[in-house]
Parts: structure tokens; C-alpha cells; sequence
């Protein structure tokens, strides 16, 4: 794993790897993170006991999305990877010009699954910023709340990444089929964010 420093060097080079899907799967371990934190917290507090059964589960979660989406840090750099490398191939003849379009658009494809998955595991973030926070934990609705913003920010930057790919991909079934997936995805991340920013309010708390 790099340091957070020689990632973030990585991502201000003029390399197009790693770029904005990267970014968005540690933006949302990062939300992960902050979830299993509070959820650690809780569970060893003796003043939420009755909690407890709760927030180790919120734990065992949390911890199983973070690593998923540290996980598709990696793929997601692969499957671009693969696009610009399919671009550097010959295409001096139909043949070859043949063979390129139709790998370019499996690559594509790919490269649009890729961040979907991290849109759908950033959704899962924010649903359980949303358990974290009902947890009760008044001192740490604060952090289950970024936990919130960083999962549903990771899920916007994760869409814009999948936008991008379809916008070159010929497949119009495809692109319709995963438009409906990030749609459904967005409704929920957007009603999710907005119920955790009513529990976790200054008034609420």
C-alpha cells in the first residue's frame, strides 16, 4: 500500500493512471474508515451497552467495504490502463483497425463496470454512516457524518468516471442498463445523505 503522500504524488503527475476512479474508491474507504470507527467506539462504550451487538456488525461491515474499495483502487487503474494501452495499437489496416475497435470496446465496457462497483460500494458507505449514527453516539455524529459526505462524494466522482466511458462505448443496451443502475444508486445516496445530516444537526444532536 502506498503512503498517502506518494499516492497523492502519483495523482498530481501527468500520468493518466492513477485518475479520478482511483481517487474516488479511497475517498470512500475513507469513509468506511470513519464508519468502523465510531462503530468501535460505541461498542466498548458502557453507556451505549445496548448497542453494542449492533455496532460490532456496523464493524465486521465496514472493515469488509473498506477493503473492497482499497481493492478496486487497483482495478479501477487496471481497467484504464487497458484503454489507453488499446489505444497505442496499430490500426494500418482494416484488419487491424478491426481488431482495435473491438478490443477498445470491451475495454471500455470494463472500464465502466469498474467504477460502477465502487458507486455501489460507496452507497453501502453511506447506509451504514446512517446505521452509525443511529447508533446514538452523540460525541461521534460528528465523524459519521463525514463518513456520510466522503461516501457520497466517492459515489458522484465513481459516476462521472462510468459516464465517461459510455460516452465512447457503442453498446447503447449497456450503456441504458448501467444509466439505470447509477440512477437508483444516486436516488438512494442522495436520500441517505439527507437523513444523516438530519440526525447528525447541531438541533439533533
Amino acid at each position: 500500500m502506498d503512503s498517502l503522500e506518494a499516492y497523492s504524488e502519483a495523482l498530481a503527475s501527468a500520468r493518466p493512471t492513477p485518475g479520478g476512479g482511483s481517487a474516488a474508491t479511497i475517498v470512500g474507504a475513507l469513509g468506511a474508515a470513519l464508519v468502523a470507527m465510531v462503530a468501535r467506539i460505541t461498542r466498548e462504550s458502557p453507556k451505549h451497552s445496548a448497542r453494542a451487538n449492533d455496532a460490532a456488525s456496523i464493524v465486521v461491515r465496514a472493515d469488509s467495504l473498506r477493503a473492497e474499495l482499497l481493492s478496486n483502487r487497483g482495478t479501477d487503474e487496471a481497467a484504464f490502463g487497458a484503454v489507453i494501452d488499446v489505444q497505442a495499437l496499430p490500426r494500418a489496416t482494416d484488419a487491424e483497425k478491426a481488431e482495435r475497435g473491438a478490443r477498445l470496446q470491451s475495454a471500455l465496457a470494463n472500464a465502466a463496470e469498474v467504477p460502477l462497483r465502487s458507486a455501489e460500494l460507496a452507497r453501502d458507505v453511506l447506509a451504514l454512516a446512517l446505521e452509525a449514527i443511529e447508533l446514538g453516539n452523540k460525541h461521534l455524529a460528528s465523524d459519521a457524518g463525514c463518513a456520510a459526505e466522503f461516501g457520497h462524494a466517492a459515489l458522484a466522482a465513481a459516476a462521472y468516471n462510468v459516464r465517461a466511458n459510455h460516452a465512447w462505448l457503442h453498446d447503447k443496451s449497456l450503456v441504458e442498463s448501467n444509466e439505470a443502475r447509477l440512477h437508483s444508486l444516486e436516488h438512494d445516496g442522495a436520500t441517505l445523505l439527507a437523513r444523516v445530516r438530519e440526525l447528525g444537526s447541531p438541533a439533533a444532536t
